[in-house]
């Protein structure tokens, strides 16, 4: 099977991304529309129901380097959040934390990205943990 080059199949995460995914929980495009190499993305989840994040709109910063979709791309939460796989300090997601991160696979997107990162927010061990003041960024 061809390997899709790295711009073509980020045009198609980009048509994609602002057509809205599913249930409008998550969404992405680029940072900068000028962005020719495509690299900065900005990426929203909206906090999954019955849980401390419901109602919450999480901003991230996502940055697909020239190996992606070879190689995950490097996540940041912009909006103060916590989870164990967060760094507190600058908001980076630890990639060895997130099983969409650490099995990365060329078949995964943004969207797989951002879709399960809101999982594990929802996730037994996460759903109720204290949060920092709604609106605080890193």
């Amino acid at each position: 099977m061809a390997k899709v080059p790295r711009n073509f199949r980020l045009l198609e995460e980009l048509e994609k991304g602002e057509k809205g995914i599913g249930d409008g929980s998550c969404s992405y495009g680029l940072e900068d529309g000028d962005d020719v190499l495509m690299s900065n993305w900005n990426g929203t989840i909206i906090g999954p129901g019955h849980t401390v994040h419901e109602n919450r709109i999480y901003s991230l910063k996502i940055t697909c380097g020239e190996a992606y979709p070879d190689a995950p791309p490097e996540v940041q939460f912009l909006s103060r959040v916590n989870l164990p796989f967060v760094n507190q300090m600058n908001g980076k997601v630890d990639k060895t934390k997130v099983s969409v991160l650490s099995s990365w696979t060329r078949a995964y997107s943004l969207e797989t990205l951002l879709v399960e990162i809101r999982k594990e927010m929802a996730s037994f061990n996460n759903r109720k943990l204290p949060q920092p003041p709604e609106g605080s960024m890193f």
